[in-house]
């Protein structure tokens, strides 16, 4: 209930008092003497009543306000309703940090939950079980004097928290983590470690899975090749019926050793991804000897080649990758740019980059499959890539090159009037 306190009756009631008090002394001839005492009176029972209050607000560990009557009252209902309007918020706010933290460590995910400064304000019990974090214990630190590795540091140095980090956990070397940073709130900073163990391994076991068996489907296959070679180039060994059976086995089987070839170069890649391989590359030199092969095996659809290339511009990286990425490039816009065709090779500066672009005037790719064909495997279309002998794997190949070396992949493509694939590089102009 509002209670609304006055200046004019807190001063009605006041004249009141002292009129009746002053009425009284007249009657018994002591009219100051009893006003006197009248004032007296009301000023010691305000300051008793102020004294009860402080008493409870310092030393009472009740709950509840003391009793009273008039004006304090009202004042000491007030304060027992600020309380329990307090005792509720706090409830609620109490109720919402336990759902908080309820989440929080349902995350199969260590999280902290760190200041702008990177200091440690919570963390979840799986920060404690795979980073080795203690809260409250940890609560102040920054997270760099307790994860101490050189990625991590350079990580927040870099400040770009877009890509996750790896490391292994400080507490256990079997574990490997993957860790992200990113905004919360308008001061506070998430952080996030979760285990990727098993999807490492996994990883691992797939691309040693593809590397023996390509490894060993390499050596039947030659073999098959070459007896059906040596049937082949043998004059009137065979009827002409299976003369045409044995050259349809040595296509099929030429398209397996290629796409064999391709999971061999895909599985190099994926673990060939050591810095201290790389080193300056003479790309014009690189991309003119591909473009030379490219012309010259182009007898059969005549294309018109064309290319474009800035002399002084090199970069550094694995010569052997670059190769495997510029050449499938290439090869994708010739396979697939019907014969007299356009294609242009471009190798030149752009802003602070160094641009490598393959354009062609083929049938370019629909909208809905721009995003999918870096996927292995991924084919637009299955029947044309059988005539092409095409395996999907291109570019999956260049993606993992591009990855390798800090590289970024755009595709710019008008369904029926081409594409074209362009590779941005990080510049390292020739000294």
């Amino acid at each position: 209930m509002y209670f609304r306190l006055s200046v004019k009756s807190i001063i009605t009631r006041l004249l009141t008092i002292l009129s009746v008090s002053a009425l009284f002394g007249f009657l018994i001839g002591q009219t100051l003497l009893v006003l006197c005492i009248s004032t007296l009176v009301i000023l010691c029972w305000h300051y008793h009543h102020l004294f009860k209050l402080i008493k409870w607000l310092w030393r009472s560990k009740s709950l509840s306000p003391p009793q009273s009557e008039g004006i304090w009252g009202k004042i000491y209902d007030g304060l027992y309703r600020q309380i329990r309007q307090h005792r509720h918020k706090q409830k609620q706010l109490n109720e919402r940090i336990r759902k908080f933290r309820d989440g929080a460590e349902a995350l199969p995910d260590a999280a902290l939950v760190l200041s702008d400064e990177l200091t440690i304000l919570w963390g979840n019990k799986k920060a404690q079980r795979i980073l080795g974090i203690r809260w409250p214990s940890d609560v102040g630190q920054r997270i760099d004097n307790l994860i101490r590795f050189p990625e991590f540091s350079k990580y927040l140095e870099l400040g770009n928290f877009e890509q996750p980090c790896h490391i292994i956990s400080p507490i256990n070397s079997e574990l490997q983590l993957e860790l992200r940073l990113m905004a919360y709130g308008s001061d506070q900073v998430l952080f996030l470690a979760r285990d990727v163990s098993k999807i490492k391994r996994l990883e691992e076991m797939r691309r040693d899975f593809v590397a023996n068996v390509s490894h060993e489907l390499k050596t039947p296959l030659t073999v098959v090749r070459g007896y059906v070679e040596m049937i082949l180039t043998t004059e009137h060994a065979l009827e002409p019926h299976w003369q045409k059976a044995f050259s349809t086995i040595e296509t099929q089987v030429s398209r397996m050793d290629r796409l064999v070839e391709q999971l061999l170069v895909l599985s190099r890649v994926e673990n060939h991804a050591d810095e201290e391989n790389k080193q300056l590359v003479d790309m014009p030199k690189l991309i003119k000897t591909l473009v030379d092969d490219a012309t010259w095996l182009n007898q059969d659809k005549q294309h018109k080649i064309t290319a474009d290339l800035s002399e002084d511009l090199w970069i550094e990286g694995i010569d052997t990758e670059l190769k495997s990425a510029c050449v499938n490039l290439i090869s994708n816009a010739i396979a697939y740019t019907p014969a007299h065709g356009s294609v242009h090779i471009l190798w030149q500066r752009s802003g602070n980059k160094a641009k490598f672009s393959v354009k062609d005037n083929g049938p370019g790719i629909r909208p809905e499959h721009v995003n999918r064909i870096t996927e292995r495997f991924f084919r637009v279309d299955k029947s044309r890539s059988r005539d092409t002998g095409g395996s999907g794997l291109g570019l999956s190949i260049v993606k993992h090159v591009l990855h390798h070396h800090n590289a970024e992949l755009a595709i710019e493509s008008q369904w029926g009037e081409g594409s074209e694939f362009i590779i941005y590089f990080e510049v390292l102009d020739k000294s």
